[in-house]
């Protein structure tokens, strides 16, 4: 296989999501457990009002900037892989290959890892669990939902229109409650602290934020089983996008009109506490169900897009050729979501959730960023690709994604040098594997061919 190639998978998998299900599944998978936790870290890190709106509009903007860039390269290859797809189109093959490296060792089993247990810790204030409880509920839910992706598209179909439908429901309802019918008392109104930001505390922050709003990409990654793909992706992803970043604005505005910025900073139940002072008592226990609802689907989201990256990899033989295989009765890759969910299981029983977050961001940006320099490369070495949708803003908008990604990730190689370092060397760890791998492959078809 080479850069320029377009291997098919020996089996397609049925084209069977409609334009409603792709933006659920997108919103399903980005609103999980993020807004829940991440803004009390948000406010510590950036310190002042005005830091903390600077990090979440940045990360609206990045996260538009990039569905609005991607959307191009989704229309344009609507198979499954998403990303996967596009480095190897625009870079060959070891860069999608360590693409596929890097989601296998930290970013798919540190997602199915860190939602998990958002889900468990909530559900165990319903159910009084232990430590290790909480860990068994966990790798449980992961199962679960494994097994329900296994069994039908559809089923986690229905499952993310359900649940996402619900969850933005109910955000919208708290956001709207404590902005139009409560007294304030919080940090809004009041004074920005624009002088004096800490550019590095930001750029830590916004490590943080950047998880919260992880999911625009997801979609991608099952684009083979979208209808209309050349119409439905780009709409999919750009408004699912901006559903996303309205709702997480408006939860922000929530919080901060009802606590002060110290009590943001400090809590680490944020829309617990938000919502107690509201509702009293029984609202914590209503952000609760919530969390967990939202969590949930937010799983169930990331369990549908992200094992069409291993499929897709098998498919094209830089990874074991049977986690390809499609059920012969419910059209699904259930070799691949099998294989993803015993990672996350594994995961989940290792690693404490603020390192499965923080690895799962330092793992993805590298390659996000190159995702979005193949719009460039291959509108200079494939101008003839027939291209449904075109990025708006070309070159400005992929541009300033791009310089956003570059700081990012030499900020956190500057203030968190030696987790930035592992997750690099990871990445680069894949290199010899894949030098094996194709040599290791090109023995086996050797050997078979003098059969």
């Amino acid at each position: 296989m080479t850069g320029g190639g377009t291997p098919s998978p020996p089996v397609e998998l049925p084209r069977s999501l409609g334009l409603g299900s792709a933006v659920a599944v997108l919103v399903g998978s980005t609103i999980g457990s993020g807004i829940f936790r991440v803004p009390s870290s948000v406010a510590a890190d950036a310190g002042t009002l005005g830091g903390v709106a600077i990090v979440w509009l940045a990360g609206a903007v990045v996260a538009l900037f990039g569905a609005l860039t991607l959307a191009e390269l989704a229309a344009a290859y609507p198979r499954s892989g998403g990303i996967y797809v596009f480095v190897r189109e625009a870079f060959g093959p070891l860069p999608a290959f360590l693409f596929g490296w890097t989601q296998l060792l930290i970013i798919r089993p540190s997602a199915y890892g860190a939602i998990a247990l958002i889900f468990a810790a909530y559900a165990g204030t319903f159910l009084h669990l232990t430590g290790a409880g909480v860990r068994v509920l966990a790798a449980v839910l992961i199962a679960v939902l494994g097994l329900a992706n296994i069994r039908s598209v559809r089923w986690g179909a229905a499952i993310e229109n359900a649940t996402t439908l619900a969850k933005v429901a109910a955000l919208l309802v708290v956001a709207v409650l404590a902005l139009v019918f409560t007294e304030g008392g919080g940090a809004l109104p009041g004074p920005l602290g624009l002088s004096g930001l800490d550019v590095g505390g930001l750029g830590v922050a916004m490590i943080a934020v950047l998880w919260a709003y992880d999911g625009w990409a997801d979609l991608t990654f099952m684009a083979g089983e979208i209808r209309a793909p050349e119409r439905n992706l780009p709409r999919a992803l750009i408004a699912g996008t901006t559903i996303v970043v309205v709702v997480y604005v408006l939860m922000n505005l929530a919080y901060l009109r009802v606590l002060p910025l110290s009590d943001v900073s400090a809590s680490e139940l944020v829309a617990a506490d938000t919502a107690t002072r509201i509702f009293g008592p029984p609202g914590a226990a209503a952000i609760a169900g919530l969390v967990v609802l939202s969590t949930f689907g937010s799983l169930n989201g990331a369990m549908m897009t992200g094992p069409r990256i291993f499929y897709a990899m098998a498919a094209d033989g830089l990874f074991f050729r049977p986690i390809a295989a499609v059920h012969p009765q419910y059209r699904t890759p259930w070799a691949a979501i099998g294989f993803s969910a015993a990672l996350g299981i594994l995961y989940v029983s290792i690693r404490p959730f603020e390192r499965l977050a923080g690895d799962f961001v330092l793992g993805i940006w590298p390659f996000y960023a190159l995702a979005v320099a193949a719009v460039f490369r291959l509108r200079h070495s494939r101008p003839a690709l027939p291209r449904p949708y075109r990025a708006r803003g070309y070159p400005w908008i992929p541009a300033v994604f791009l310089a956003a990604s570059v700081a990012l990730l030499a900020n956190a190689l500057v203030r968190q040098t030696a987790t930035t370092a592992l997750d690099f060397g990871i990445i680069l760890a894949g290199i010899p594997v894949f030098i094996a791998w194709r040599r290791f492959s090109r023995g086996r078809g050797a050997e078979r061919g003098g059969k």
